[in-house]
């Protein structure tokens, strides 16, 4: 059983018992997040896909802490202006395990 879930404009295919890294939250360690826009699940019973999200669906996932992401380097030059800089940054994730996906009821097909 899988779900695609949309979060901060960025959309995930997830499963039951998958870790995951999506923006930064302040939720303490431990807690439970609630993802409730659910675009489409996959079960035993088929697709049910949702006009714009699936109604009801839910995926539910346990908070394992905050992490951090790559570090990447932005360099700036300024040509014969004797002018260079380097900066670094590292994004801040949370990250996530998938707990459970409830499918709820499917959208009316026209």
């Amino acid at each position: 059983m899988y779900a695609i879930i949309a979060d901060s404009g960025r959309q995930y295919k997830v499963e039951e018992g998958q870790e995951l890294e999506v923006d930064y939250r302040d939720v303490p360690k431990g807690e439970e997040l609630t993802f409730d826009k659910v675009l489409a699940v996959s079960g035993d019973d088929g697709l049910k896909l949702g006009k714009p999200t699936v109604e009801g669906a839910t995926v539910t996932a346990e908070v394992l802490g905050p992490t951090k992401g790559e570090k990447i380097y932005v360099q700036k030059l300024r040509r014969r202006k004797n002018s260079r800089r380097r900066t670094g940054h590292r994004q801040i994730y949370t990250k996530v395990r998938i707990s459970k996906i409830a499918a709820g009821v499917p959208a009316e097909v026209e």
